[in-house]
């Protein structure tokens, strides 16, 4: 007993669409954090704001260095939005 794999011709394309699909979902699910965050704690201090956006950072399964977790709740606090890019 076998298994049959077909592939188009156009495999690598498909592919390639579905990971960027997938890695667009990501990226809304964190843009949406981060707008969150950015309405929520504008002007609070960086440590609020470290603390509230490391745990919404581990709901979401990610993981984050304690470098980018300040860099990101300073830009919060001071109220610069944060733009998640997908290239």
């Amino acid at each position: 007993m076998g298994i049959e794999i077909k592939m188009s011709g156009n495999w690598e394309r498909d592919l390639n669409r579905m990971v960027q699909d997938s890695v667009k979902g990501i990226a809304d699910e964190y843009q949406q954090m981060f707008d969150r965050l950015g309405r929520q704690y504008k002007g609070r201090p960086v440590p609020e704001v470290k603390s509230a956006l490391r745990r919404e950072w581990s709901r979401l399964g990610g993981t984050i260095s304690d470098a980018e977790l300040s860099d990101y709740a300073q830009l919060i606090s001071e109220g610069t939005r944060i733009k998640m890019k997908v290239a």
